[in-house]
């Protein structure tokens, strides 16, 4: 029989032996986030055919769009192009009430006219999770329905070898302004004193009866654009967001030393007030905040153009997190740009990504700001008042990312900000990323 003390420390010692191996967490394995941010489009109208992922043989009745009857269509209406602000042509005037293949119209290497994405309509179109008011709200009618098979795309064979997200969801109702704002601080800018001209109107139930680029509450909703960074055409200050302060995912990584910079194609014409045609002043999301404004040593440090992309991933000087943006022609946003380009150039980005030594350790996560006005079948979880909205592709590269998979998790862009913060032990940047759902699940 045991003495007391020897029981004791038998006890003690078959404690302390765990009773099972805990698994190493696969953020660790991670020495590069690369996260790169195209344009206005909805998973169904990319990757809807892929195959093992919840598409479009999912959709049931949420594929039947409701007229202002509250009746269904019998056939959609015609697209229109907001090129010519009138139905398109190159479409007919009979299209099912179901989703379509635009290519037997307008191909991915051409343009089709752009789609009202916007924070109240956005809403709209969801219809409490029936995703089948996205014809009648749009100014773009039956084009909402429209898909690409883009099983000959770059990125979708980069899905097949590696990882396909089919949850993400953008951050917030509405457009890009409002998303890249989620991207980097889980937040809308603050903008209380906006004219009075520019502020919504909504109704005692939350309905909207004036669009506006500001919200009654003083949160800016749609397109903006930042008093550090503008067109240079607008000359009244007071139709500029005003300087924010609000903390951003730059200020936790900063505080952690760990290195990052914002990447934009065109940035730098930008700044010396002779942007492209197609620089979008507004998916510049840093320069909205005081501490990045121009002249500081933050926003010489970290806001770059795409040159300076080309040439740290080639001279191996990525910063440990990365943030790329292209410019307006190659983010396959509809209207400017077009499908083709864009994932060209993603095979360009990301074939440079993986020739560099830092590929040894990175994750790069390809996905889109928001859906463009492009209808899914998939009702978006509810988070908060803000979203999230309409579900978008996610596409995850890298050595430590499972391959051939498709990951089911319930994503948000606060996940993006979740897991670079749980990698590098930074604190969130508010409880929105704080409670998302890090992209462990996709990783090997």
């Amino acid at each position: 029989m045991l003495k007391p003390i020897a029981a004791a420390l038998a006890l003690t010692l078959l404690a302390s032996v765990p009773s099972k191996a805990e698994a190493p967490d696969p953020l660790r394995k991670i020495g590069h986030i690369v996260v790169i941010f195209d344009e206005n489009r909805s998973f169904d109208s990319m990757f809807g055919n892929f195959p093992g992922a919840n598409g479009l043989a999912n959709a049931g009745d949420r594929a039947i769009q409701i007229g202002p009857d509250g009746l269904p269509y019998k056939t959609l209406p015609q697209p229109i192009d907001s090129h010519i602000k009138g139905v398109d042509p190159r479409f007919p005037a009979n299209l099912p009430n179901k989703p379509f293949d635009m290519a037997r119209y307008v191909g991915m290497s051409d343009k089709t006219g752009d789609l009202i994405h916007a924070f109240y309509q956005e809403q709209m179109q969801i219809d409490g999770g029936r995703m089948d008011r996205y014809a009648v709200v749009s100014n773009a009618a039956g084009l909402v329905m429209g898909y690409y098979d883009t099983s000959k795309t770059y990125l979708w064979k980069t899905a097949r070898q590696f990882t396909l997200g089919d949850a993400m969801f953008h951050s917030a109702f509405g457009g890009s302004f409002i998303n890249h704002a989620f991207l980097v601080c889980s937040c809308a800018y603050r903008w209380p004193n906006a004219p009075e001209g520019i502020v919504a109107k909504v109704g005692p139930d939350g309905a909207m009866i004036k669009n506006g680029q500001v919200d009654p509450y003083g949160n800016a909703i749609n397109t903006s654009q930042s008093v550090f960074l503008h067109d240079p055409k607008i000359t009244d200050q007071a139709m500029l967001v005003p300087a924010q302060t609000q903390p951003h995912i730059g200020d936790r990584l900063d505080a952690k030393n760990v290195s990052w910079a914002w990447y934009s194609g065109g940035y730098d014409d930008a700044m010396a007030g002779k942007a492209a045609e197609d620089f979008q002043f507004h998916h510049q999301p840093f320069a909205y905040f005081q501490n990045m404004a121009p002249g500081t040593p933050a926003q010489k440090t970290h806001l770059k153009d795409y040159k300076d992309f080309v040439r740290d991933i080639q001279g191996n000087r990525l910063p440990q997190v990365t943030f790329y943006k292209p410019i307006g022609e190659l983010n396959e946003h509809p209207g400017y740009a077009n499908v083709t380009a864009g994932d060209k150039h993603l095979a360009e980005v990301i074939g440079m990504l993986q020739k560099s030594p830092a590929y040894k350790d990175m994750l790069i996560v390809v996905t889109y700001d928001e859906n463009g006005g492009s209808w899914d079948h998939v009702a978006p979880p509810r988070r908060d008042k803000w979203g999230p909205g309409t579900r978008v592709p996610l596409v995850a590269v890298g050595p430590t990312v499972k391959n051939g998979y498709v990951d089911h998790t319930p994503y948000d862009f606060g996940s993006i900000l979740r897991t670079i913060e749980m990698r590098f032990g930074a604190d969130p940047v508010n409880e929105i990323d704080g409670n998302a759902y890090p992209m462990r699940g996709l990783l090997k």
